[in-house]
């Protein structure tokens, strides 16, 4: 699937695109992270594949799955969310409320932008994702960002389309699928990266 843009970013904004410039996490070779991965018009091409139990979204930047359970399970809190420990893309739950899934996502690494401007969340963030199918090529979504530590109301995102992009626009020499070898990356994130270190 292909984002389309809702709207061109801002010609005013600061430049995120010079690491000298920024400090963006990307730039140190982290993951771009939730929701930024979704709401970012840069990121435009995922897969999504269904499971039992569960739906997997893989995102051609950065090579990245990402796990919505929709077994029936509820959204990890309190001891059990302390266990699972922060995560870049968090731990999302889904379900569907009508002809509307609706995924919750906790857990999220407070070191990772909401979007490409660089505005904070909080390790106390949650994100509501609400997945509307338009027609058989054309997907809907709008995300809701609570998080009351960092902002005074919830914020809510323009709605995002998708379209269903044909098999020929997604193969790699032959092979099918966004992990049929395009975007290859090699660094090291800054939690496994001992130049981080001192001394290293």
């Amino acid at each position: 699937m292909k984002n389309i843009p809702a709207r061109s970013r801002n010609p005013r904004a600061p430049s995120t695109d010079v690491p000298a410039d920024s400090n963006d996490p990307a730039f140190s070779c982290n993951p771009k992270g939730f929701p930024r991965i979704l709401i970012d018009t840069a990121h435009d091409w995922h897969e999504v594949i269904q499971l039992n139990g569960r739906l997997l979204q893989l995102w051609q930047e950065e090579r990245r799955p990402r796990e919505i359970w929709m077994d029936g399970r509820a959204v990890p809190s309190g001891e059990n969310l302390d266990n699972l420990g922060p995560a870049w893309y968090g731990h999302s739950v889904g379900e569907w409320q009508g002809g509307t899934l609706v995924v919750q996502t906790v857990g999220l690494d407070d070191r990772a932008w909401v979007d490409v401007f660089g505005y904070p969340k909080s390790a106390d963030a949650r994100v509501e994702e609400r997945y509307k199918r338009v027609d058989a090529d054309t997907l809907e979504v709008q995300l809701t960002l609570f998080d009351p530590k960092y902002y005074t109301a919830p914020w809510v995102s323009d709605t995002k389309i998708f379209k269903k992009e044909p098999r020929k626009n997604v193969t790699f020499f032959g092979w099918y699928g966004l992990f049929s070898g395009a975007g290859e990356l090699i660094c090291a994130p800054m939690n496994a990266s001992p130049i981080n270190k001192k001394g290293g």
